[in-house]
């Protein structure tokens, strides 16, 4: 097999992706998106770094190299070229499309029917302070949250519509989503690893704030998973679109859980420090077992 590894960044993450996949009798072409080229006039016109003129057989993405607007549309563009040509990659660009715009996720949650806590996204800051007037008070806050973005970067706990940003300061996109506050007052919520369809490992993550990201430094904590948080975690992947992803989950306050974000390059060096799953050898048994699929020829009956 052909394939591809785009890890451009963390270097811990591509050393654990390199091992499983050597492991599994592959060695793979390391490459950028930012390096692939658009040539016509001869041949495959996408020309991806390490593959002569060819295509691999599957990509697996760990992260997308940054740049501008501009940069990204085309490595997008450039992900969507490689599946229509019959490559399988991971996640796909819908996919990938779909969870990094929040607005997106939210609406895909919500029309599969899955709990969420209550969402508006408008553009303009007199609507963003009408939904804060009628939803928000003190000790009752809405999240304001950046479409793209990550990490818990870019976080704010809104209570007034004086505590808004102006419009440019938010890219002319308020995402607006009501916070759930847990009844026994602790900074606390859930992460769930899904790959290929089936939740393989959780982890609590709990803060000295409201934000508990890890990369904020939020504390991994071992956590037996209910099953019903790691069924809702595999319908939330399976309403995204996913292969693998990163599931957040919050307690609904009823007992239950709720669904926060879909992350489609999700980072789980914190994860793994809790769990005994080997999750970069998960996700890559699973990508080999999807790229074999995808080379296996149909029968057709006439």
């Amino acid at each position: 097999m052909r394939i591809a590894l785009a890890a451009d960044n963390g270097n811990w993450h591509k050393a654990r992706l390199l091992a499983a996949l050597r492991a599994q009798g592959v060695e793979p072409v390391l490459f950028s998106l930012a390096d692939v080229i658009v040539a016509t006039g001869g041949g495959e016109p996408l020309r991806v770094p390490g593959f002569s003129g060819e295509l691999p057989d599957g990509v697996l993405l760990r992260t997308i190299a940054g740049g501008t607007f501009e940069a990204t549309t085309m490595r997008l563009g450039v992900l969507h070229a490689l599946v229509s040509a019959g490559v399988t990659v991971w996640n796909p660009p819908t996919a990938i499309e779909r969870s990094v715009d929040k607005a997106a996720t939210s609406l895909l949650i919500a029309r599969a029917g899955l709990p969420t806590p209550e969402t508006w996204v408008v553009s303009k800051r007199e609507a963003a302070a009408e939904i804060v007037e009628r939803e928000a008070r003190p000790g009752a806050p809405l999240v304001l949250k950046p479409l793209f973005g990550s990490q818990g970067e870019g976080l704010a706990l809104i209570e007034t519509p004086g505590d808004l940003p102006d419009e440019e300061a938010v890219a002319r996109v308020y995402y607006l989503q009501r916070y759930v506050p847990r009844r026994d007052g602790l900074w606390r919520d859930y992460r769930v690893f899904v790959c290929d369809g089936r939740a393989i490992a959780g982890m609590i993550r709990e803060g000295d704030g409201w934000i508990t990201n890890v990369h904020r430094g939020g504390r991994p904590l071992p956590w037996a998973m209910p099953r019903d948080a790691a069924e809702m975690a595999e319908a939330a992947a399976a309403a995204v679109g996913v292969d693998y992803s990163g599931v957040d989950l919050v307690e609904d306050g009823e007992g239950g859980f709720s669904i926060l974000e879909v992350n489609s390059m999700p980072a789980w060096s914190g994860l793994q420090t809790v769990c005994d799953t080997d999750i970069a050898g998960a996700v890559v048994r699973g990508f080999l077992s999807a790229v074999r699929g995808a080379s296996i020829p149909r029968l057709v009956v006439a």
